[in-house]
């Protein structure tokens, strides 16, 4: 499997290659540049794997809801993700105290990760019907972070939970 950091000159894709299950593969055109699968349907704990290494994310809390991010095989958070829903996104504040902002549209049909000072370094379009699908842009400032290769699955993980958790809630609205 490729470098994250290898494949983000191209147009880069997450697609869902089969509906009913919780993979999912980064795609820069033919290349598969990263993997995420979750462990069940239903459940948050998943794992990412690209060239760069391996990392797990897991959901917790449901008032004030966290998802922590860990390399394979460690019990050490590299972050912690803080949702704040209220506000469109939350915030992500790694080990050395830096802070790295998500933000969502309004619509949901956006979200990106930001430095404290609003440089957007990552932009994911989520998509798709029957197969999930979210398209990914790395911006010039995301490509001096070394945290770059676990940005770009989180992010997908978190559209992928987003899009779960309100397809969930209009389903149960319906009912």
């Amino acid at each position: 499997m490729k470098k994250i950091t290898d494949c983000a000159g191209k147009e880069l894709v997450w697609k869902q290659p089969a509906a009913l299950r919780m993979e999912f593969e980064l795609h820069a055109a033919d290349e598969v540049c990263a993997t995420l699968n979750f462990r069940s349907m239903f459940g948050s704990f998943a794992t990412a794997r690209s060239g760069d290494g391996c990392w797990t994310f897991k959901r917790a809390g449901f008032f004030r809801p966290t998802v922590t991010v860990r390399r394979c095989d460690s019990e050490t958070d590299l972050t912690v993700f803080h949702n704040n829903t209220w506000s469109g996104g939350g915030t992500l504040q790694l080990q050395d105290g830096r802070t790295i902002r998500a933000t969502t549209s309004f619509w949901l049909t956006r979200s990106e990760f930001t430095t404290e000072s609003e440089e957007p370094l990552i932009r994911f379009t989520p998509g798709g019907f029957i197969h999930t699908r979210c398209g990914v842009e790395i911006l010039p400032g995301a490509l001096k972070l070394e945290e770059l290769p676990w940005l770009v699955c989180l992010g997908a993980y978190l559209a992928i939970l987003l899009r779960r958790d309100t397809s969930g809630a209009a389903a149960a609205a319906a009912g």
